[in-house]
């Protein structure tokens, strides 16, 4: 069942189920999609038609910021908790390893998916990298085609948002993959150029502030949450 939050239609699931149908999905014929929204990207899903679009039509939608959790809960339709985009990437790739399946790496920097793919080999032996591909291409045929040679079974995109919602939504299916994952910048995080916020921060879903403290020039981006609270406070009010 989805819960709707400001117009994005949230999966209301654990981390465990949610894991439990990616490897559905990812034994099912046919392409399908996953995406990760935070308040940031719900607010952006309500000025760009295209991102909405996109972001609902994907075959899972998870809860991936603190903010959303409060914002459902804020609207009396509490979600079961947050599913991380980075924590459902990592259980699903303990999944893969154990069945042998493979993985595609698309996005960041030049270098930083090979780094990654790296990474991801010794930390779960057993995953397969079909391949990887930075972030900045202009057309998609050859990307698409890239992928399809590989014969990965799943793709983890990580172009940031909503550029990634929009791609997969359009190109998922020239991808031959069974499931795509848009995933942001966790391949920063996955090659080790980015440092994740320590535990104790994961715990109280105060990721965000680690971002802000270690990159203050994201605090353009970082007001995004108390505006996506303002709104779910006022979407409360007209529901009285």
């Amino acid at each position: 069942m989805r819960i709707s939050v400001l117009g994005v239609g949230f999966d209301n699931i654990t981390m465990d189920q949610a894991v439990a149908e990616g490897v559905r999905l990812m034994d099912t014929a046919g392409a399908h999609y996953a995406v990760t929204p935070n308040p940031e990207i719900v607010e952006v899903c309500r000025e760009d038609p295209e991102a909405l679009e996109a972001v609902n039509g994907a075959d899972l939608v998870l809860a991936d910021g603190i903010g959303i959790i409060y914002g459902a809960k804020m609207l009396g339709t509490p979600l079961k908790g947050r599913v991380t985009g980075i924590g459902f990437a990592q259980n699903l790739m303990g999944r893969m390893a154990e069945n042998g399946k493979s993985l595609y790496l698309l996005g960041a920097r030049p270098g930083v998916a090979e780094k990654a793919a790296e990474r991801l080999r010794s930390q779960y032996p057993g995953l397969r990298i079909a391949g990887t591909h930075d972030g900045y291409f202009q057309e998609d045929a050859p990307v698409t085609e890239a992928i399809r040679e590989s014969g990965a079974d799943v793709v983890f995109v990580c172009l940031g948002a909503p550029k990634q919602e929009k791609w997969m939504k359009k190109n998922g299916g020239a991808t031959g993959a069974r499931l795509l994952v848009g995933l942001g910048g966790c391949l920063d995080v996955f090659s080790g150029e980015v440092q994740r916020a320590p535990e104790v921060f994961q715990k109280l879903g105060l990721e965000w502030l680690h971002r802000l403290a270690k990159n203050p020039s994201r605090i353009g981006r970082m007001m995004k949450l108390p505006l996506f609270l303002v709104h779910a406070a006022g979407a409360k009010r007209r529901q009285s």
